[in-house]
């Protein structure tokens, strides 16, 4: 999954910057359904790490059913939080 890629899928343009705060929401709403729908783990995963940075994941508990992905995407955002603090 390369970031660019789903950039250009869920918002039309490889760069954020120049999304509309409409096509942004509808980006984001496009990129939960996908997450929704997503069978795939791993992508799955990704799928909510994105969410997460852009500040549209669904909270974990409705995001993972297994206690090994909370606890995954809890050490996600910790060191995503770490990284904001320098």
């Amino acid at each position: 999954m390369e970031l660019e890629d789903q950039f250009r899928r869920y918002f039309g343009t490889p760069d954020l910057a120049t999304v509309n705060a409409a096509a942004f929401d509808a980006g984001i709403e496009h990129m939960r359904v996908d997450f929704g729908l997503e069978k795939d783990r791993d992508r799955r995963f990704g799928l909510w790490t994105l969410l997460h940075m852009l500040g549209g994941a669904p909270d974990l508990d409705v995001a993972f059913s297994s206690e090994a992905d909370r606890a995954a995407a809890r050490r996600f955002m910790e060191m995503a939080e770490g990284l904001h603090e320098d």
